[in-house]
């Protein structure tokens, strides 16, 4: 395979030299299975489980798990790259945010599953671990292929703006999930008369809206104390009638 090394960048300082992705990124969105863009051995850290680099011809092996992708910057290998991981559909990957370009327009913003934009120019690492002094060269951005890695770069705390393209899993859930407001003031509806708050925690024990939420009964009080429900004796409430 002819081009730049794995993980190599363009830029203005220097135009076939190893760069290495900064620790922080991996930390923020790891742990990842494979990079089929490894920089060569000895590496100072580990991007994924597995590695392949230049010598192994990532484009010429199997594509397993969630990938990490620090792709060559030349043409046509960045091209071949992100075409096999939007095929993949499940990684991301570190490129220079060349938006109006058309293998961005091509691989990214009509495959990609969301973009998380960084926030200022990244400094990246020579072979030996050490910070380069100046920047990439350009603005660089991670793109999100599947589900999980979507809400992986939604929910992440590096700095930028994230940008669906198509929307995580966490904001459809969000949207079609019923309210508080609507949970509780159905349960009451069902039931005529009043009912104890013991009632309610243990009829709404076994409800979606509670699943894996720790703090859900503070919830349903604030809820009935909000307008919901009507409090008719200590720990018994009912359903407020409309005015």
């Amino acid at each position: 395979m002819t081009g730049r090394a794995m993980g190599s960048h363009q830029s203005a300082a220097a135009k076939s030299v190893i760069w290495l992705t900064p620790p922080h990124i991996i930390r923020a969105l790891g742990p990842f299975d494979l990079d089929p863009c490894a920089a060569p051995a000895p590496r100072p850290w580990d991007t994924a489980a597995a590695h392949l680099t230049a010598e192994d011809d990532g484009l010429s092996h199997e594509w397993w798990g969630r990938v990490w992708m620090n792709p060559p910057y030349s043409e046509p290998l960045l091209s071949q790259f992100m075409d096999r991981l939007g095929r993949h559909d499940r990684g991301t990957a570190l490129v220079f945010a060349r938006t109006e370009t058309a293998p961005f327009f091509r691989n990214i913003w009509r495959r990609a599953s969301g973009l998380l934009f960084l926030e200022g120019r990244l400094h990246f690492h020579y072979p030996d671990g050490a910070r380069a002094p100046a920047n990439g060269g350009a603005p660089s951005v991670l793109a999100a292929y599947g589900a999980d890695d979507c809400d992986i770069l939604a929910s992440c705390d590096l700095d930028g703006q994230f940008v669906p393209l198509r929307l995580p899993r966490s904001i459809i859930t969000a949207a079609l999930e019923p309210s508080w407001r609507e949970v509780v003031s159905e349960w009451l509806q069902h039931h005529s008369g009043p009912v104890a708050l013991a009632d309610l925690y243990r009829a709404l024990s076994r409800h979606p809206k509670t699943r894996g939420r720790e703090h859900w009964r503070e919830k349903v009080r604030q809820t009935l104390q909000r307008g919901v429900g009507e409090r008719v004796a200590p720990g018994v409430w009912t359903a407020r009638v409309a005015q």
